[in-house]
């Protein structure tokens, strides 16, 4: 696909609206609390933010620790540098499906927060972490969980019988790439690509592009329903995780 065409560049202000200073809910009470343990930050760390969006990450990592964040959606780096308020904070608009070379040096962890997915080539990204990391740098992936979050090929159902929330998965293993309203129902509303892969692909990726999988956490809704059907709806959201994080390391 042409670059384009899965930039969100038309797409910014409405994300940079939904994201805002602090993240969405999601990004403050589930993400960014499971996040913090597992890169465990200081101010020593060096760290690339691939995929970075708006830099809502480089708000909320310790004020010492250095920071590049890289989008391909220029619009979305201004944002970034708008909101950014800590001197070792950088941006740069750069497509990471394309060669790209750091100057700075390198880096003790990389990130990829909900992006990986939204990215037509995605060992790409991978092969650059692993370039751009030390010998033993860590590489965080955070994905919309790729078992039970599948745009237009996953689905809550109610089996009343058994008085259960269950749920559905039409398409798994097929490599996709679904069309995704970005604001649907908005007059101006713009059309994005998420790009479906089963986790095999995601481990031998990471493998290929040099890193060894340490530790997989897979990370649930901590939200909670009221009425009729709260208690079958509070049980499926324990049982079916929102997100998938992997952590890795590179092997230089």
């Amino acid at each position: 696909m042409k670059r384009n065409e899965t930039s969100w560049e038309a797409v910014s202000n409405w994300y940079d609206d939904l994201v805002g200073e602090k993240g969405h809910y999601y990004h403050e009470q589930v993400i960014f609390p499971a996040l913090a343990p597992l890169l465990a930050l200081n101010e020593k760390s060096r760290l690339l933010d691939l995929a970075c969006g708006q830099g809502i990450l480089s708000r909320v990592i310790p004020e010492k620790t250095t920071y590049l964040g890289i989008d391909a959606a220029a619009s979305l780096i201004r944002a970034a540098q708008s909101h950014n308020k800590k001197k070792n904070a950088t941006f740069l608009p750069a497509d990471l499906t394309e060669p790209l070379v750091l100057k700075e040096e390198p880096f003790t962890h990389a990130t990829i927060i909900l992006a990986l997915q939204n990215i037509a080539k995605p060992e790409m990204v991978l092969n650059l972490a692993a370039k751009a990391l030390v010998k033993g740098g860590k590489l965080l992936i955070v994905l919309n969980h790729p078992c039970f979050r599948i745009p237009r090929q996953s689905s809550w159902g109610v089996d009343p019988a058994k008085k259960l929330q269950y749920r559905r998965i039409d398409s798994y293993l097929s490599p996709m790439q679904i069309p995704i309203q970005a604001h649907p129902g908005a007059k101006s509303s713009q059309t994005t690509y998420s790009f479906h892969l089963p986790l095999s692909h995601y481990t031998k990726m990471l493998r290929d592009a040099g890193f060894q999988m340490m530790e997989m956490q897979e990370w649930t809704s901590n939200k909670t329903s009221q009425g009729a059907a709260a208690k079958m709806e509070n049980r499926s959201r324990k049982e079916f995780p929102l997100f998938l994080a992997i952590l890795a390391t590179s092997m230089g």
